[in-house]
């Protein structure tokens, strides 16, 4: 019963307690004490656990923000989710981020190190935006994040062939450069007017940072958007000595509504135009030799055409001589076959009060008399090595681009207008192309540029110098340049693909863009062949008309096919627009254009400008607004004498007399309009 135990260091003991069997009784008392610290322990384990979550949970919070390992949601002060965007490029590591007052960051994915954080900004009580940066640190990794754009309608980022409004995206395409466009040449691509900004009719606006390297892609089965940035295959490249470390930043910002949204953030992003173009342009229309004529031009029709502008009594801003004046491009010079005496020609059209305009453009072909003194010089956009002069094809031919980064080509090239100028009194020039489209694939330039579209900045800024009368078809962060901006040519067709019912999506486009001073291109479309909806080369007459009264309520004017080549009924029809722009809407434009200097608000804005809660107004492409009480609802359809036409709520008096005094939204179904006539509704 007893043991003895040898003992240590300490000797022998020999006091040992006996053991003894636990009882029946007291098992059952032992085990529940166990399962009861058990279950103590587990709740003590699940309550630190619990806490931990809400931390967690709390620190991926940041006002109307829920960041989670995979993407983001947005809601607005009223809980409904507004915005989502996933990441495509890695799965945060959740454990890395931290939170520091209204930043909270991350440093790793779940394979690798980024920096990552979103920063929330509240700077006015009806907006809240946040920033939001996705940066790799080990080169040619792409970053990509796909916004989900089923929660609303969308409008932005840059006009296209085919337009719509809002946006209308079929099919998928994997990212591919968001830089300016040629789209009469490449339908797919995007335009020569861009800008990496979007808003939404949920008052969301996403404006992506000139910095990045920006790819855009979308897959309408997901209903997403893909905003990538990369180096690898690309045109866009890291600033000298910078490893290509993708950068994936951009802000997004919710307010009350649309409207509200849009006006901060062109007075916050959008650079505003330094003066209003000259007046006469809003109230008179040009008129362009190019859809009549082509190259085909030279002196005696010139003459002529200017002849008859005055003898059907047309007012006119000046006359644009288009393509084909010079005998190579490249050439700043008259051909002296087809235009003989070109200073007697220049100075009868003075006589005349008539001012002219020059097409030029940024090529100099191979076998212009320039050519040689551009490359010996160094004027031109260079391969890769910076050794040697590019050659791109363009639609004229093949010859070098020049390189507006580079002080002495600009100085060459306004040279060459000034030259112009002095010689015959030219009173401004068209600025054709400038799009990214027309670089090589891979290029140098004098002064590095990261994002191709940089050119087409570049070469818009030359027209700062005619902006008076000066007219440009690419523009890239160039809002402030104040000349007239036109989308790319028209086709004499009735359809959204650069036809007529493109007219109001591409400039409602450019307009939320933040460009108001806009030439909606020639009337009735440039009657190219095989894209022309009619017969003897000419527009459709009635497709012709219904383009003349859509343009009498745009900020300018411009004819090319004369209304006299349709017979005399349309020459009256011409002349009622013409003086009905020059009574009703350049006064109305005039007093919007000086706003437009401090503000950058739209001077042709879209329906729900003033109708910001109506589902309905959020997807009108066939109506828009002159500020905010001239509405106006032109035919649209061959055949069609009448028209469904959307009133917002207020005070309204048709063009005809008749009062709308209304509290709801009015349909006015099959309401009639005569071939002749355009329906416009002003608020009273």
């Amino acid at each position: 019963m007893y043991q003895v135990v040898p003992g240590g260091a300490g000797g022998t003991i020999t006091d040992v307690i006996p053991k003894q069997k636990l009882s029946k009784d007291t098992r059952p008392l032992v085990g529940a004490g166990v399962i009861g610290l058990v279950l103590v322990i587990a709740a003590v384990t699940a309550w630190c656990y619990y806490i931990a979550s809400l931390r967690k949970a709390e620190l991926l919070k940041t006002e109307l923000l829920d960041l989670n390992k995979d993407g983001y949601i947005i809601r607005n002060q009223g809980g409904s989710i507004v915005f989502r965007m996933d990441f495509r490029s890695g799965t945060l590591d959740l454990d890395s981020c931290t939170k520091e007052g209204e930043i909270l960051s991350c440093v790793r994915t779940t394979d690798r190190k980024l920096i990552f954080f979103i920063e929330t900004v509240r700077p006015k009580d009806t907006v809240q935006c946040y920033r939001v940066r996705w940066e790799e640190v080990v080169p040619d990794i792409p970053v990509e994040h796909a916004m989900t754009y089923k929660f609303a309608h969308w409008y932005g980022g840059a006009v296209s062939a085919v337009q719509h409004w809002p946006i209308s995206i079929s099919g998928q395409q994997a990212p591919k450069p968001f830089v300016t466009s040629d789209i009469y040449s490449n339908r797919d691509e995007f335009g020569g007017i861009l800008e990496s900004y979007w808003i939404s009719s949920n008052a969301t606006a996403i404006k992506i940072n000139n910095s990045v390297p920006f790819h855009l892609g979308w897959n309408d089965t997901e209903k997403t958007m893909y905003f990538q940035a990369r180096y690898n295959d690309s045109s866009f490249k890291p600033n000298p000595g910078e490893m290509p470390c993708a950068e994936l930043s951009y802000r997004v910002c919710v307010g009350s509504d649309v409207t509200s949204i849009h006006k901060y953030m062109v007075r916050r992003y959008f650079n505003k135009p330094n003066k209003v173009p000259a007046e006469v342009m809003f109230r008179h229309p040009s008129w362009s030799t190019w859809a009549l004529h082509k190259t085909d031009i030279d002196q005696e029709k010139l003459l002529k055409y200017a002849a008859n502008i005055r003898k059907y009594n047309f007012n006119c801003s000046q006359i644009e001589l288009d393509d084909g004046y010079s005998r190579r491009y490249g050439d700043f010079e008259f051909d002296p076959v087809k235009f003989p005496n070109a200073s007697a020609m220049f100075h009868k059209l003075k006589s005349d009060d008539f001012m002219v305009s020059l097409w030029i453009h940024p090529f100099v072909n191979h076998d212009s008399e320039n050519f040689h003194t551009c490359v010996e010089r160094g004027l031109f956009v260079r391969e890769p090595t910076g050794r040697l002069s590019a050659l791109v094809r363009w639609w004229n031919g093949i010859g070098g681009i020049l390189d507006f980064t580079n002080p002495e080509t600009r100085d060459w090239f306004a040279s060459q207008l000034r030259s112009l100028r002095s010689r015959y009194g030219v009173s401004s020039f068209k600025f054709e192309a400038g799009e990214a489209n027309y670089l090589p694939w891979k290029f140098k330039t004098l002064e590095s540029i990261r994002d191709p579209s940089i050119f087409t900045r570049r070469y818009t800024e030359m027209a700062s110098l005619y902006n008076d009368r000066a007219e440009a078809r690419s523009g890239y962060q160039s809002q402030n340049i104040s000349c007239f901006f036109r989308p790319i040519d028209r086709d004499s067709v009735w359809g959204y693909e650069l036809g007529l019912k493109s007219v109001i999506p591409a400039v409602l486009t450019i307009s939320i863009l933040g460009y108001q001073f806009i030439l909606p291109d020639m009337i009735g479309g440039n009657a190219y062949v095989n894209r022309t909806y009619g017969n003897r080369g000419l527009p459709d007459r009635e497709l012709y008309i219904r383009w003349l009264e859509l343009s009498t309520f745009m900020p300018s004017m411009q004819f090319s096919i004369p209304p006299w080549e349709y017979g005399d009924d349309v020459v009256e029809i011409a002349r009622k627009y013409t003086a009905l722009h020059e009574s009703l809407v350049a006064p109305r434009v005039l007093e919007l254009a000086s706003e437009v200097l401090s503000t950058g608000d739209p001077i042709i804005r879209p329906v729900w400008w003033i109708a910001t809660g109506d589902e309905t107004a959020y997807k009108i492409d066939s109506q828009f607004l002159i500020g905010d009480d001239l509405m106006v609802a032109p035919v649209l359809e061959p055949g069609k004498q009448e028209r469904d036409i959307y009133l917002p709520a207020g005070h309204w008096r048709s063009y005809k007399g008749e009062r709308f005094d209304i509290k709801e939204p009015l349909h006015l179904t099959d309401y009639p309009v005569d071939l002749d006539e355009i329906a416009y509704f002003l608020w009273v």
